[in-house]
């Protein structure tokens, strides 16, 4: 089998590294001096540069090159960019082949998860193929080869039954899911949260506090999950809670390295512009905030987030604004 990877960032070129362990397998590079140096070097100068990539991985410049001559295609893109690369691949996708969006994020605008974008940029393509991988994934330490697992989440049970043969390994364990919704929902929350969690962690709130955090974040996971159609218990599996909690307590999260420096006081353009990699939340908290609205779901780590992010509220204010809010039941709007 072929696997397809559109787009060489750390993620990308991670689940590229996995796939060639066990699969002829193409990665999609937007610049030809990175796609060079992968298919020379075994190596990707701009990301996770310090890792070998297998020699039988190969990559090419050619967006067509590799979504044309795939039997699963993977998607690594950011979600601002999602839409424009896959309506440049389009044409020369295959029918029928499996569609797995690495992104964890809602298009702005549209609202859309990146399943949906797929469904609308490719109407025909079957729904029971368009499906995502997501868990608790850090790029490097994949790459390290330290014992990790994640969810294939398709509609079509054989179908992801198929490809998870296709990506296990002795440190890379693979389950199914068939709650798309879910995945994606708490893939596109939990990089929000995770903002909130490095900002507690600047601030220098301890253990206690994160803890809370992270937990009072999961019940807003479940609440909008459960509202526009995933599996509650989709919230306390690899996807769910797994990714939460990498995501929120990790220093190698790119969106809990933002929050932290936003809780140091630094400004958010002099954190992004210290990065060079996306962190998905920034732009993200827009779309789940306007989804939990639509949706009247009340998220109010991520209205806190979101005053941070576009209004500049104080970081040590909002997480203080979470304290004094009203009394409630721990299950309130879950059950």
């Amino acid at each position: 089998m072929t696997i397809g990877v559109l787009g060489a960032g750390s993620w990308g070129t991670t689940v590229a590294a996995l796939a060639a362990a066990k699969n002829d397998t193409l990665l999609w590079a937007r610049r030809p001096d990175v796609a060079e140096a992968i298919n020379r070097q075994h190596v990707n100068p701009s990301y996770i540069s310090e890792f070998p990539l297998p020699e039988s991985l190969v990559a090419s410049s050619d967006i067509h090159e590799v979504a044309g001559n795939c039997e699963v295609l993977i998607i690594g893109v950011p979600s601002h960019g999602f839409r424009d690369i896959l309506e440049i691949a389009a044409g020369s996708i295959p029918e029928s082949v499996p569609i797995l969006s690495l992104t964890k994020g809602i298009e702005t605008g549209t609202l859309m998860r990146m399943t949906e974008v797929v469904a609308d940029v490719l109407p025909d393509h079957p729904a029971d193929h368009i499906g995502v991988l997501s868990g608790p994934n850090l790029a490097k330490e994949i790459m390290a080869g330290q014992p990790a697992a994640t969810v294939i989440a398709l509609p079509d049970l054989s179908l992801a039954e198929e490809v998870q043969t296709r990506f296990m390994t002795p440190t890379f364990r693979v389950y199914t899911n068939p709650d798309v919704v879910g995945c994606e929902i708490a893939g596109a929350c939990k990089n929000v949260m995770a903002i909130a969690s490095g900002m507690v962690s600047g601030l220098g709130f301890g253990d206690n506090t994160r803890a809370a955090l992270i937990t009072r974040a999961l019940a807003e996971l479940v609440r909008l999950g459960i509202a526009v159609g995933g599996n509650p218990l989709t919230f306390g599996g690899l996807a769910g809670v797994g990714d939460l909690v990498a995501t929120c307590y990790s220093s190698q999260s790119r969106n809990y390295t933002v929050g932290h420096g936003l809780g140091e006081g630094k400004a958010l353009d002099d954190i992004i512009a210290e990065m060079n990699m996306v962190a998905e939340g920034v732009k993200s908290t827009a779309g789940v905030l306007a989804l939990a609205d639509k949706a009247r779901v009340e998220m109010p780590i991520a209205v806190e987030v979101g005053r941070v992010l576009y209004e500049g509220a104080d970081p040590k204010s909002s997480m203080m604004a979470l304290m004094g809010r009203t009394a409630k039941s721990e299950g309130h709007g879950i059950f």
